[in-house]
């Protein structure tokens, strides 16, 4: 038997190529994306760093923590609060009575000479951090400053803006840069005049006292030892830098293992039906059903053996360039690379030999039970090509992919919107038609070559008959491009369509016609700002800001939802809220409007929440609001939103007043504090563009990984299936055809059926988008389906070329003559 399989691989290793590099390139790609997604399983350890040298750090509580139950037993679940609290005076001074006190304050600064979203903070609290003079002396007085890691240097005069306005100061002295922040040091006196709110304090006394002193004080943290951390500048940056790569890798990796599995399948399946003539010998010269099982099976062992192998050595190095993309792209963190991690190769290596053992096996089985006359009977034309398991898996697969399509639909149109479902569910329909791909090629195939083969001459209809007799040959073919079509449509179509809703939505909600945003890296604008908008002639502002209300979802979960800090009566006049009950106006201290997404939304219910600080509220609903894409979030007034900064007005032009005059008296009210003043649509393309470069990265990637391997897979089988045929091309040429004539036939014949693939990739697709159209619809969205014709047409045609290259080539070099020596 093992002479036997040895033999057989010996004498057809060009079939097996194709089969070979589909597995091999599919268990690189699925290596790849396991070991990339296994280094973003855990963020790495860091120490403190802001407060690295502090005994013991206080701050204000920047977490909420409530109990909830899990089953029988109560959890205590945690959410970061929308505005952390601040050390409370009156504790400052207790403190201080144990041993001295330090106050840190941190205030946002903005400066040519600086970094974007630098920070100032008080020249005492440098102490305690890694920051040490390099040059120069400590600030003395106000306008004299410090700054970390910048090109300015000691004697510089430049011009720093912070909440009071801009203001030209001296640098008299320069720290080095670190890379949590960009920090300019101010004396004492002047932080607080800046920034009076203290957001950590420093105590060098025993920690057992200093807990002690606060522990009648709600809201505040005692920090020591590696706690410190949680007093660092965004201590889970890391974490949450992770979570964007994490999904983007995992969505690639769910799709590169579906496209790897379905095209390697297809592809063995394949080249176990080139051979049925072969089977039928064997069983005429006495092989048993049976043994010729174990043939194929041990000759896909073999096979899928060394491919895995040749697929993890290749993954051990795609991973790491695959990272190196990333950090380039910013979508991932500087510091990402791919570690040691071990298991992810043993774990594609397994994979690549299951998909190989599973894709010969109905092919080795259904070979086996042909009886020997009538397997070489068959050899000419495909039929009885879909068994009735076959059939019936891919109708169930097909209903059950239209029935939850239908149901979502009707139940919850929202879920379609996420990226996880308009994921996942293409690759059910993709499964679905690739099944019934056999039954759908044949009249697929007749109705694209009818007009082809009305043209004069033969090629039109030699294309299309083989193509036809060849149903096996075709739908192997169709299946690479079948995936490139339906993914690149939808999900390229379905991640515009909903940003394109999103943008459709939000310029729906709002009258204004100028939208006035803080500047980058501010975290709002200030109180002398929002009166100089408020005061300019001929606005009508509303002016908000963003926070979070925090509710549990019955007794099981914390449900933090994004919220904006408005005035109801100014609101109600800029904007154009999507209310389904209720009025915005009836909106005060103790009401609150939310979406339909919370738990019984209805008017005038008493819900118990927690604000963006924390602090515990009952308030009542006034109005509700439709979900629509899932942005529309909950209201509060100022009162309900403590310590949340101005970061969006927006401003109606009262009748008869002059755009372009309002406008430059806007920007003249915040140019001091960089604020940025915009116009409906150009804030609208600025919160939600069209694709963002970390997005389209994001989805080159998964797509691109798709697109690239079905290629190649394609190619591959065309090689093995053109070089299957080369007697019947030969023969064409004993009856009269020229070598052109016979290319131009096998070109035509590749053209019509990557075009047989790409119609039933647009048709899985395009159920994809009808419903994400309809679930817009379902959800009263002013949208359009954004259908993504440049990147399918270049789909289609880069799967032409390969086709036509993949074929032809081939059949030339095994048709061109062949010098004979002379006798």
């Amino acid at each position: 038997m093992l002479r036997m399989t040895l033999g057989g691989l010996r004498t057809r290793w060009i079939t097996l190529v194709g089969t070979f590099v589909a597995l091999g390139l599919g268990v690189a790609l699925i290596a790849t994306m396991c070991l990339a997604l296994a280094s973003t399983l855990e963020a790495p350890r860091r120490g403190p760093e802001r407060f690295a040298a502090a005994p013991v750090v206080v701050r204000g509580a920047d977490t909420l923590t409530v109990p909830v139950r899990r089953g029988p037993d109560t959890e205590k679940v945690s959410a970061p609060l929308a505005h952390p609290r601040p050390v409370p005076p009156e504790l400052v001074a207790r403190l201080g009575r144990l041993g001295p006190v330090t106050p840190d304050r941190t205030f946002p600064v903005r400066s040519a000479a600086l970094p974007q979203g630098a920070v100032g903070h008080p020249w005492s609290a440098a102490a305690f951090t890694p920051y040490r003079l390099t040059a120069g002396r400590a600030p003395q007085k106000a306008g004299e400053v410090v700054v970390a890691g910048s090109e300015v240097r000691v004697g510089d005069r430049i011009r720093v803006g912070t909440a009071s306005g801009d203001k030209t100061r001296v640098v008299v002295g320069t720290v080095p840069g670190s890379a949590f922040e960009s920090a300019v040091f101010f004396t004492d006196g002047e932080a607080a005049r800046l920034s009076p709110r203290i957001d950590a304090l420093v105590v060098r006394a025993p920690a057992a006292e200093v807990r002690e002193a606060v522990a009648d004080t709600a809201g505040v943290q005692v920090l020591t030892g590696a706690d410190r951390r949680r007093a660092d500048p965004d201590p889970d940056r890391d974490s949450r830098a992770l979570l964007t790569v994490n999904a983007l890798l995992g969505t690639a990796a769910g799709v590169t293992g579906f496209v790897s599995v379905f095209v390697v399948a297809s592809t063995f399946a394949f080249a176990v039906a080139q051979r049925r003539r072969e089977f039928g010998l064997l069983r005429m010269a006495g092989a048993t059903p049976g043994q010729l099982r174990r043939v194929v099976l041990a000759e896909a062992a073999v096979v899928g053996v060394l491919a895995s192998a040749a697929g993890c050595a290749l993954g051990t190095w795609g991973a790491p360039w695959l990272a190196r993309r990333l950090v380039e792209g910013g979508v991932a963190p500087e510091w990402f690379t791919v570690d040691g991690h071990f298991w992810p190769l043993p774990v594609a290596f397994s994979t690549g030999l299951l998909v190989a053992l599973a894709g010969v096996w109905a092919a080795a089985r259904r070979a086996g039970r042909v009886e020997p006359a009538e397997a070489l009977r068959e050899a000419a034309v495909d039929s009885r090509t879909m068994p009735v398991t076959r059939r019936l898996l891919g109708a169930g697969l097909l209903l059950a992919g239209v029935a939850t399509l239908g149901w979502t639909l009707a139940d919850d149109p929202g879920e379609l919107l996420k990226r996880k479902t308009y994921t996942t569910e293409p690759m059910v329909l993709i499964t679905a038609v690739g099944l019934l791909a056999p039954l759908l090629v044949r009249p697929v195939v007749r109705a694209l070559g009818h007009l082809p083969a009305r043209l004069p001459g033969a090629t039109g209809i030699l294309a299309r008959e083989s193509a036809s007799a060849g149903v096996r040959r075709t739908a192997s073919v169709a299946a690479p491009v079948l995936i490139a079509v339906a993914l690149t449509g939808s999900l390229l179509g379905a991640a515009a369509t909903v940003s394109q809703a999103k943008a459709a939505e939000l310029r729906a909600q709002t009258r204004a016609d100028f939208v006035v945003t803080a500047g980058a890296g501010s975290e709002g604008l200030s109180a002398s700002a929002v009166r100089r908008v408020s005061d300019v002639p001929g606005a009508l502002v509303s002016a908000s800001a963003t926070t979070a209300v925090f509710s549990r979802d019955g007794e099981s979960a914390l449900v933090k939802s994004a919220a904006r800090a408005v005035d109801p009566a100014r609101l109600a006049a800029v904007g154009r809220l999507p209310v389904v009950s209720g009025s915005v106006r009836d909106l005060d201290d103790r009401g609150i409007v939310v979406n339909e997404e919370w738990e019984r939304p209805t008017v005038g219910r008493r819900v118990a929440v927690w604000l963006g600080d924390g602090r515990k509220a009952t308030l009542r609903i006034v109005a509700v609001l439709r979900t629509g894409t899932g942005d529309n979030g909950a209201y509060v007034t100022w009162r309900n939103a403590r310590g949340a900064a101005v970061d969006r007005i927006e401003v109606r032009l009262r009748p008869g007043a002059d755009a372009a005059g309002v406008a430059e008296e806007l920007r003249a009210a915040v140019r001091s504090e960089g604020g940025r003043v915009l116009t409906r649509d150009a804030w609208v393309a600025a919160v939600h563009p069209r694709t963002s470069p970390q997005t389209r990265l994001g989805l080159l990637v998964v797509v691109g990984i798709a697109l690239v391997y079905a290629g190649i897979a394609l190619a591959g089988t065309l090689v093995m299936a053109t070089s299957d045929r080369i007697p019947e091309l030969r023969a064409l040429r004993l009856a009269g055809a020229t070598t052109f004539q016979v290319l131009r036939a096998v070109a035509a014949e590749g053209l019509l059926t990557v075009a047989v693939g790409a119609l039933l990739g647009a048709a899985v697709a395009g159920v994809q988008l009808l419903g994400l159209w309809g679930a817009l619809g379902r959800l009263s969205v002013p949208a359009s389906l954004a259908v993504p014709w440049g990147e399918v047409g270049a789909a289609v045609a880069a799967c032409a070329l390969l086709a036509v290259v993949s074929s032809v080539l081939p059949a030339w070099c095994a048709l061109r003559p062949r010098l004979t020596p002379r006798r």
